[in-house]
């Protein structure tokens, strides 16, 4: 059964895949500064599958190169039009930045144009804004109405529906900023005398560097899906059942626990949860028997929705549920409670 959810999730993914890239492909031809994504398979690293019916696309941006981080100064607040807010609005979470073009050594003459720039910032509600029409635009032009559906959205989030051949799925197209050179200061990581994952592998991931996505009005997201990728790639060399208990863990979620098109908790959740665990118990041996390990995992899942609170595997001080429903989140956790009271049935 893992092995058929998986064979259909990467159908969907193939089938998004290729809608998607022709769609960005013509955003591109109409701006140059969105880049069409790439076709490499169900390992695209743009592409993250949350639930069965739930992806996340990033859409890279061209024309800004040479990242560097700068000195946190007084920030402005605006509304998309470029009046000044009299009062600032809040200060960027752990998880998001502001960016301004000048932290870039080169840079397209177009992200000094005030349809993205604000006084020297780059806003993210003007790209989404610009990104949105490209999206409308571009649907028309490849013919793809009958497949893709702009969704209605209360922010400058940009979502679509795209019909597969088993299902709709629901897909947010996030516009990225790739910066490839180098790893974030409020990314503390690793922590101190962590055994897991290796210095190798430490080096490998942080040596990949960063993205920073459009999805809020001011502020700049955190994002490490290339090293997320090479943490999850190599996570069994030892012959551990880490994936395993994963994919069950995720089947389980999606049949059981937390089912239906836009779940409380996303397969992004269990990845970290997953992580979480990994450092805690880094030893080959803790990953040899399959009921013990998946029970572990079970358990930290368990605690987090308890408590309404999951840390960021990169950036700790962010709390990956703080935004979630808490009643949506007390029902996972219920469903939980009854599993781990009796576990058997899942473990033959």
């Amino acid at each position: 059964q893992v092995e058929q959810r998986h064979y259909l999730v990467s159908k969907a993914v193939e089938e998004v895949q290729k809608i998607i890239q022709q769609l960005t492909a013509e955003i591109s031809y109409k701006a140059t500064r969105f880049q069409a994504i790439s076709n490499s398979g169900i390992h695209n690293e743009n592409i993250k599958v949350l639930a069965p019916s739930q992806f996340l696309i990033t859409v890279p941006l061209r024309g800004l190169t040479g990242y560097r981080e700068c000195q946190v100064r007084h920030w402005r607040y605006y509304t998309v039009h470029g009046a000044k807010l009299l009062s600032s609005v809040r200060d960027p979470e752990e998880l998001h930045q502001w960016l301004e073009v000048e932290q870039f050594s080169k840079s397209l003459q177009q992200w000094h144009e005030t349809d993205v720039n604000i006084e020297g910032d780059l806003v993210p509600a003007k790209v989404l804004i610009i990104f949105r029409e490209l999206v409308e635009k571009s649907i028309t032009s490849c013919n793809l109405s009958s497949k893709v559906t702009v969704l209605e959205s209360f922010s400058s989030v940009v979502r679509v529906a795209v019909e597969t051949s088993e299902s709709q799925v629901e897909v947010e197209l996030v516009p990225a900023v790739e910066i490839p050179t180098c790893w974030p200061k409020k990314a503390r990581w690793p922590r101190c005398l962590k055994r897991w994952p290796s210095q190798e592998k430490v080096q490998c991931m942080k040596s990949l560097g960063f993205d920073l996505l459009a999805r809020s009005s001011y502020h700049w997201q955190l994002c490490f899906s290339r090293a997320e990728h090479i943490l999850m790639e190599g996570l069994d060399e030892d012959g551990g059942c880490r994936m395993k208990c994963f994919r069950v863990m995720r089947q389980m979620k999606e049949d059981v626990w937390c089912a239906g098109n836009k779940p409380v908790i996303t397969a992004y959740h269990l990845q970290t949860v997953l992580f979480w665990t990994c450092e805690k118990y880094p030893r080959t041996k803790d990953w040899r028997c399959f009921p013990e390990a998946f029970l572990r995992l079970v358990q930290k899942l368990h605690k987090c929705v308890s408590q309404h609170f999951l840390k960021h595997y990169f950036v700790k001080n962010t709390n990956l549920l703080k935004y979630a429903n808490t009643s949506d989140l007390d029902l996972v956790a219920s469903k939980l409670a009854v599993f781990l009271e009796n576990p058997v049935f899942c473990l033959d």
